[in-house]
């Protein structure tokens, strides 16, 4: 194998596709050189059952591993390839893995296997890997699989011992092979492994589903029929559970929770309820192992045969089965096998012998580690938990993405008698959509309104965003208008990106006027620039000293005090799809370059992500300024690629990404210096990325959004409540709701001031620059400087969860 030293690597001739960060620092090239005086291999084996987005991780293993000048295997039929060894084992290399991104399923196979439950199994697989140098094993699976790699790391020094009895290796290469070093990811449509908010396919299955959901409730609320949907979930209902917040479900069967005693007469006053509210159907979600609280299964038929025979309803039923796993996976899927990936690559680079097998996982926007045993034990305890009928318990290890998902569904669907709602305090709430129109909007919407009736208050929509305020468009909302609005897209309430201004003084007229005691703002940018322009008119209008709370929806995610917006992951699955499709053109035709223009304005967050998710050659954003040479560059980079067998080239560009090097600019460049190697085309999304339905991720994100900012306007309300009247004006009485890290938190929006470049409408910080040079390393550039001021630590899962003794948390 072919060494070079760390100073090579860092003297490298960097290519700098877009500029990807001269502020970062050059220690992915100094582990690197590390792994190659250690002379490591990779090697990754894709296990039982298969989910969308495990090529993406497969791709990122492969082409991190080869860019650190390691040999990479590929395992084909997962444990079973391994113990047969032969023609199963074979060299991976750059090109094999092209093409992969938009593939659902494994192109390198997956079986289950029962020889490598019994040693001899093992020991044939340790031979394989012995006469072939490898001591470093990537396994993509479920606990059972994970669980069988710890195993044979753990009697890995046995099983050369055996071997060398055996005659079968020589002392000499099991010392080359004295110890194995494992790391996993977790390929599950269940997100059934406790440790991680997300496992690979969840949510390319989610996709599925709620495509699935959407056609069925067209034709439910045409003949006003009553579907029951059974998901995937034997052991696990994420699915269930995100299903039935992203669709409004009525009511939602998961085996960690089972239904109270006497639930069919609960059920069934709640589907009369429905329909009497004016709903035309309804929607009930099952995951596969549904059970009572006696632990017997609940079935579609038998909840059919309930609804049809006491009701009267016109009842169908639907059995979704393996379409879950199949399709293109969707681009979060893409995104997180991608980093989970580079971050397997990571750990294996750091693992010594003492070092315990771990899997990386994430938690939030963050990747992190964790002791594999430690997952595997905890989400053995889960299905304990629910064998000894301590279901809140189970509910609590699934982690705090599983509990939040079902605290919000408790606060929607746990009401019984409808007469509980309209308990009022004489509160109104209104509710303001500003900016540009993005799908997940009326999610949130529906989820502030609703919430906010629970709580005994009155709900106020105000149409066309402030200039509606100031011109008196208010007018009460009801349970009932909001129905079916999570599915729809764009903003039924009406939005502009005026922002109060001028019209200020009218706005506080109506504010009293309307007896209006809290605002909900949702939008982008705009929304928070007219948060701040009511908060400084405060000192001016008593009127504004009012509770307001500030939830970032925009296709750009752009806002202070958010890591993501409401909208932008349907955005970015557009462009994902159109990608595909450009690039499947450019296979066909070969040779061809596509210059591809996204939104986002200042902000390069789609650009990038997007280039992350369908495998750009580069992606030119503002926040990391290239030049000319820059784009001299990449022209070499394409020309090279054009000599190897992937003949075809995709590069990304924000819409303002710089003033002067324009999408015109760079396809006259490209066509130029291309010519005689390449052609270009050039392709401007425009508005097709605002429209659409949303995501599971929107209209699940959005549903939390809008349920916990009216629990905190609540709260503020009955601290600002005084001498008979509201009165907020601190600073933390105006607040921005966005997820940070790992968390959904309140910020005051005088606090992020700071933070926000006004000129650009951007944040100052933003998190996901620190993925940039993921896509510079994937699309094959030389020595790439990255940021490792985070590198993910090993984690203890059950600090997180809690501890077990004597069957308590």
């Amino acid at each position: 194998m072919h060494r070079v030293s760390a100073r090579q690597l860092v003297n490298t001739k960097r290519v700098n596709a877009g500029s990807l960060g001269s502020h970062l620092i050059n220690y992915l090239a100094v582990l690197f050189s590390s792994l190659l005086a250690w002379g490591k291999k990779l090697f990754r084996v894709l296990l039982p059952l298969c989910a969308a987005g495990m090529n993406a991780a497969v791709r990122a293993t492969v082409r991190v591993g080869i860019y650190t000048g390691a040999k990479v295997y590929f395992v084909h039929e997962g444990y079973q390839g391994l113990v047969d060894g032969g023609d199963n084992i074979k060299p991976a290399t750059w090109e094999s893995v092209s093409m992969m991104l938009q593939l659902g399923g494994t192109v390198i196979g997956s079986a289950r296997c029962m020889d490598f439950k019994e040693k001899w199994g093992r020991l044939k697989a340790a031979c394989n890997l012995v006469k072939l140098g490898i001591t470093n094993l990537c396994v993509i699976g479920g606990d059972g699989s994970l669980t069988g790699a710890n195993q044979f790391r753990t009697e890995w020094s046995e099983l050369l011992a055996d071997l060398i009895k055996q005659g079968k290796i020589t002392a000499e290469e099991a010392k080359r092979s004295s110890h194995l070093n494992i790391v996993g990811m977790v390929g599950s449509i269940d997100n059934d492994f406790c440790g991680t908010d997300m496992t690979i396919g969840t949510d390319s299955a989610l996709h599925r589903i709620i495509e699935v959901v959407d056609a069925i409730t067209t034709t439910a609320q045409s003949h006003q029929r009553t579907f029951i949907l059974e998901v995937m979930g034997r052991h696990c209902g994420y699915l269930a559970l995100v299903t039935a917040l992203a669709c409004g479900a009525d009511w939602v069967f998961i085996p960690e929770m089972p239904p109270e005693d006497n639930w069919e007469e609960h059920l069934c006053k709640r589907l009369i309820a429905q329909r009497e509210r004016g709903s035309r159907l309804n929607v009930i979600i099952m995951a596969e192992g549904a059970q009572d609280r006696k632990q017997k299964p609940i079935t579609c038929d038998q909840v059919k045969n309930l609804v049809s025979k006491k009701l009267g309803f016109d009842t169908r039923s639907t059995i979704l089965g393996h379409v879950q796993r199949g399709g293109t996976p969707s681009a979060f899927d893409r995104i997180l096998g991608s980093r989970m990936g580079v971050e397997a690559v990571m750990a294996l680079l750091e693992a010594t012998p003492e070092t315990p097998a771990c899997v990386v996982s994430l938690s939030g926007n963050m990747a992190i580690r964790l002791p594999l045993m430690e997952c595997v034990q905890v989400t053995k305890d889960v299905t304990v938990a629910m064998a000894e009928g301590r279901f809140e318990d189970a509910v609590n290890l699934r982690g705090k993405s599983f509990q939040n998902n079902w605290n919000t569904y408790k606060m929607f669907f746990f009401l019984l008698s409808w007469s509980d709602i309209w308990a009022t305090c004489n509160i109104n709430i209104a509710i303001v959509n500003v900016g540009a129109p993005c799908a997940g909007m009326n999610a949130a919407v529906r989820s502030a309104v609703r919430a906010g009736l629970i709580q005994g208050h009155q709900m106020l929509a105000i149409h066309d965003g402030f200039d509606g305020l100031a011109n008196g468009q208010i007018e009460p909302i009801t349970w009932a208008q909001v129905g079916g609005w999570t599915g729809k897209g764009g903003s039924n309430l009406g939005t502009k990106r005026n922002l109060p201004g001028k019209n200020i003084e009218q706005i506080s007229l109506n504010i009293a006027k309307f007896n209006i005691h809290s605002l909900i703002i949702i939008g982008g940018f705009e929304a928070y620039l007219g948060g701040l322009e009511l908060v400084t008119a405060r000192e001016k209008y008593e009127e504004l000293c009012i509770p307001m709370v500030v939830i970032p929806a925009t296709v750009s995610n752009n806002v202070p005090g958010s890591d993501f917006s409401i909208g932008a992951d349907t955005a970015l699955n557009t462009i994902t799809t159109t990608c595909d499709r450009i690039k499947q053109s450019a296979a066909g035709t070969k040779r061809r370059v596509f210059i591809i223009e996204t939104m986002g304005g200042y902000c390069g967050y789609l650009a990038t992500m997007a280039g992350l998710s369908s495998g750009a050659d580069a992606a030119y954003i503002y926040e990391e300024p290239f030049h000319i040479h820059d784009l001299e560059l990449n022209v070499v980079h394409l020309i090279e690629k054009m000599k190897t067998s992937v003949k075809r080239g995709l590069i990304l560009r924000n819409s303002n990404a710089n003033d002067n090097y324009t999408t015109q600019f760079l396809y006259n460049l490209y066509s130029e210096e291309g010519k005689g190697t390449f052609d270009c085309r050039m392709n401007i999304l425009g508005h097709m990325q605002q429209g659409g339905t949303p995501t599971p991720f929107d209209r699940n994100f959005g549903t939390k959004m809008g349920a916990k900012s009216v629990m905190w306007l609540t709260d503020k309300l009955k601290e600002c409540y005084r001498h008979g009247r509201i009165f907020a004006n601190t600073p933390d009485s105006a607040c921005v709701l966005g997820m940070k890290r790992r968390s959904l938190i309140f910020q005051p929006l005088a606090s992020l001031k700071e933070d926000t470049d006004f000129e650009h409408r951007i944040p100052k910080t933003e998190w996901w620059l620190k993925l940039r040079p993921i896509l510079k390393i994937l699309a094959r550039y030389e020595a790439v400087e990255i940021d490792t001021s985070e590198v993910a630590a090993m984690e203890h899962i059950i600090k997180k969860t809690g501890e077990i003794k004597g069957g308590k948390i």
